[in-house]
């Protein structure tokens, strides 16, 4: 098929290169001319494992090209809109960039088209931007939702070997094109499953709302494990091996960031309160979750009598998750920026997003090409991000190398024995402290 996908972004590139790995003929749309020139010279744009190798692979067979013209979309069977949908100031998902490209499309598609709603959006979407498209062509089209599922870390395996793959539409002709389409990833018998649009728009929302409440929820435990000396990770064992619930999604930690939880949290929340109805358990999983983002600076500050000023920290993870370079409301940027606001001095590595990092922290940190290089002369370890690299350390040099033996692990890496043993301080959430300090 040909197909277009408007937005290279992290939906829209992962979605348009995985169309053109299984031999479509994809053009991806923006109106970023620097970064359309690098993706056509063939050089990647965000961090995804996985995807450099088909990308590179489809540009130079010629299946995935880059453009600037929206015109590029006439002889289109397919557009996805992969569009940015922000948050604005009350919450509510912008659809500003979406709406602008829909109004558009009206008056360039001269034949019958299917429009995809990729990116996230909020209920009656799609409703909206057929109206967009009305004001401008009276042919015949459908709008589409077709909500993403992809993790970052994992994106391409969850486009190519979907859990589902969910397709909002009532027009019969639309279901058919969208089944031909996606009939190369659903080969295992992965589901298909058609629905009204609405049900589709609000499925996504519900998906990562359930997920971010999972998170939320362990988080709470936590703290009631700290209070009375219950052992998080085995009460993860103990709840998790109920098939009822799953064994995915609860990890206790410093709180979920990113692209898609926190901002589809907010977006359900401020959707629900406009049509006069509370979503009291959603806000308190955004509450819960915005308290947790502090939990190891307290803890910090309760280790030194709140005493840290002028201390010397290192901070050992800044993405949200392991496997991106994401820092979209990263928890490691509350708790640098608390203690930046002690006058402390801050070493941080991470394994692929100093850059965007930086962008955010400037020069008020010092960034490390080395996990160890940034160790020097602190008084204590913050781990913020559970990359693979951290997780079997070379334990006699981080001791060589720090002023004390002191880490706070906001992710659970290291196993309490074996910290106990390396005569750690270490505190962790959820668990019991190891705590040597006279």
């Amino acid at each position: 098929m040909k197909i277009s996908v408007i937005g290279t972004g992290y939906v829209g590139l992962v979605t348009g290169t995985c169309l053109a790995e299984t031999g479509n003929y994809v053009n991806c749309i923006d109106i970023d001319e620097c970064k359309v020139n690098k993706l056509n010279n063939g050089e990647i744009t965000i961090y995804e494992p996985g995807l450099e190798k088909i990308f590179k692979r489809n540009v130079s067979n010629g299946n995935l090209k880059f453009k600037l013209d929206l015109s590029e979309i006439d002889d289109s069977e397919i557009i996805f809109l992969a569009l940015p949908t922000p948050p604005d100031k009350d919450g509510f998902a912008d659809l500003k960039y979406v709406l602008e490209v829909a109004s558009e499309l009206g008056k360039l598609i001269k034949s019958y088209k299917i429009i995809v709603n990729k990116s996230t959006v909020p209920l009656n979407t799609t409703e909206l931007v057929k109206k967009e498209i009305k004001k401008n062509f009276n042919g015949e089209f459908d709008v589409v939702s077709n909500p993403e599922f992809l993790r970052e870390g994992v994106a391409v395996n969850d486009f190519m070997k979907p859990d589902r793959i969910v397709i909002g539409t009532k027009s019969k002709k639309a279901i058919e094109k969208m089944k031909i389409l996606y009939k190369p990833y659903v080969k295992q018998n992965n589901p298909l499953v058609i629905m009204d649009e609405k049900s589709a728009e609000l499925t996504k929302y519900a998906a990562n709302s359930f997920l971010a409440t999972k998170i939320s929820f362990m988080n709470e435990i936590s703290n009631v494990c700290e209070i009375f000396g219950a052992d998080i990770d085995l009460v993860r064992k103990g709840i998790g091996s109920d098939h009822r619930i799953g064994k995915s999604f609860l990890y206790a930690g410093i709180g979920y960031g990113g692209s898609c939880f926190p901002k589809d949290v907010k977006a359900l929340i401020q959707s629900s309160n406009q049509e006069k109805y509370e979503m009291k358990i959603l806000k308190s999983v955004e509450e819960v979750n915005h308290t947790q983002k502090s939990k190891i600076f307290q803890k910090v500050k309760q280790y030194f009598n709140n005493d840290i000023h002028s201390k010397k920290f290192a901070v050992w993870g800044l993405s949200f998750k392991p496997d991106t370079d994401d820092m979209r409301e990263a928890p490691s940027i509350i708790i640098i920026n608390e203690l930046l606001s002690n006058n402390c001095e801050i070493n941080c590595y991470d394994p692929e997003a100093t850059k965007n990092a930086s962008l955010i922290l400037k020069d008020s940190v010092s960034f490390f090409n080395n996990k160890y290089d940034c160790l020097k002369d602190v008084d204590a370890l913050l781990i913020c991000t559970e990359w693979s690299e951290f997780k079997a350390p070379d334990f006699d040099r981080i001791k060589s190398l720090m002023k004390n033996q002191l880490i706070f692990d906001g992710r659970n890496i290291f196993e309490l024995d074996i910290m106990e043993k390396e005569n750690f301080n270490y505190i962790s959430i959820g668990r019991k402290k190891i705590w040597k300090k006279s």
